[in-house]
């Protein structure tokens, strides 16, 4: 009920509405508008969309609102009223409403939690890209329980020194004992055991290889004397602007996919998940088809995996220029790919290195952004070369889809995309696009 305040003097009168937030408000709400992205689940509440997390859909639950705005709100359940077939019991102590927000399937089988996720790249095709295409998730090999499959977690540490995870959407930090989805080897590390003073992140890493590593990011300049992880691991400290610096040990870790071995820094990037180096390897090599003699491109090459499994494929008469913006990543790769001397590694942003080589002839291309996605600029540079195929390798649905439009803007069509269960028990999903140039008519 709009509230009338007088002005000084009594004269005149205007309007006040009187908001009363419902942030923290119980509401019975089924969840009959199908699943989103980002792990919610979707129904209406009083005209508004509400997106529900720990809810399958189908479900009528309770939820407890935790943010509203002007078009929809947000909310948890905290109360199933009517259960989905799909339901499982989180084998997690810390998944659930206002617990760790690491996890947001747990509570759903395998099986569904795939058939989620590829509901949810379809929805991000349609929606985005105006492309209709059913997506099937695949499993990777080395989890088959979707359990202890983490090989790199980022730990937040309190003022207390303990180490957690963040709450979902929160900067507020959930203590726990272990993590159920954290590989074995880096729970053997005892990162949340141990006392963490002075420290706000610790990130624990264990290598296919068989080596370990822990940074520990500091509070302040200066790095107080890290507690000894309870296996042997490398010891390093995360510097302003993600650089590393070893306290103990050696920065290097050392993966193995592909028939090689690879040299990674500690704090550099590397598929999570056992199983998803070969896997994406496998899927990028068979959408690509290299052959002898060509000319092939991977950008953001990180530690060169794709690019070295092209180099072995176009042979000696062939060639492959990689790009990596990260400093230590391509000094990884350089040393990485040394016994392959017609592939090069360039340093620097990826759309200045295409907009030098606007003149190359390059045949083939694999790229594996960051999450941001590649851009409309990237994007037009590539089409405007005369490429045959195009292999994008993505971890967010949303800006593959927008990326997919601008390719399809730009004379590439869709010709296949595969999705991999890279992320069990989380709503991420690792997908592989083939795109290639349209047929003229």
């Amino acid at each position: 009920m709009p509230v009338r305040s007088p002005l000084p003097g009594g004269a005149l009168t205007v309007p006040v509405s009187e908001t009363r937030s419902r942030v923290g408000s119980r509401i019975r709400v089924r969840l009959d508008g199908g699943v989103a992205h980002g792990g919610w689940c979707v129904g209406r509440h009083d005209e508004l969309v509400v997106f529900v997390r720990h809810a399958l859909p189908g479900e009528l639950v309770e939820a407890r609102i935790t943010e509203e705005t002007k078009r929809f709100l947000r909310a948890e359940a905290v109360e199933v009223l009517e259960a989905s077939p799909d339901r499982v019991q989180a084998p997690c102590p810390y998944a659930g409403p206002g617990l760790c927000g690491g996890c947001d399937w747990q509570h759903a089988s395998l099986e569904a939690q795939r058939r989620l996720k590829g509901q949810v790249v379809s929805d991000q095709l349609r929606r985005i890209a105006g492309i209709e295409r059913e997506v099937t998730v695949e499993e990777l090999p080395g989890a088959p329980d979707g359990l202890g499959w983490r090989t790199r977690v980022r730990y937040a540490v309190d003022e207390q020194g303990r180490a957690g995870l963040r709450r979902h959407r929160s900067h507020e930090i959930e203590p726990i004992d272990s993590c159920l989805i954290a590989h074995p080897e880096v729970e053997a590390l005892g990162v949340t055991r141990l006392p963490w003073p002075g420290v706000s992140e610790v990130e624990a890493v264990a290598s296919s290889g068989g080596n370990r590593a822990v940074i520990a990011a500091p509070r302040a300049s200066r790095l107080p004397e890290p507690p000894r992880p309870e296996a042997s691991a490398a010891v390093l400290r995360r510097l302003k602007g993600g650089r590393t610096q070893a306290v103990r040990g050696k920065k290097g870790l050392r993966e193995e996919a592909a028939g090689r071995q690879w040299r990674v820094s500690a704090g550099g990037f590397w598929q999570v998940h056992p199983g998803a180096a070969d896997a994406l390897v496998e899927a990028v090599l068979g959408a690509l088809e290299p052959q002898e003699g060509q000319t092939a491109l991977d950008l953001y090459c990180g530690a060169g995996l794709f690019a070295g499994a092209l180099g072995e494929a176009v042979g000696l008469e062939g060639r492959v220029l990689g790009v990596e913006g990260g400093r230590e990543a391509v000094r990884d790769a350089e040393y990485n790919l040394q016994d392959l001397p017609h592939v090069r590694i360039e340093g620097g942003d990826v759309e200045g290195r295409l907009r030098e080589w606007a003149d190359l002839r390059a045949d083939i291309a694999v790229l594996d952004p960051p999450r941001a996605g590649a851009g409309r600029d990237v994007v037009e540079a590539l089409a405007s070369m005369r490429l045959k195929r195009v292999a994008y390798v993505s971890c967010d649905p949303a800006t593959l889809a927008r990326d997919l439009a601008t390719f399809e803007q730009n004379g590439f069509e869709l010709k296949d995309l595969r999705a991999f269960d890279a992320f069990p028990m989380t709503h991420h999903v690792e997908c592989m696009a083939v795109l290639t140039r349209k047929s003229k008519k």
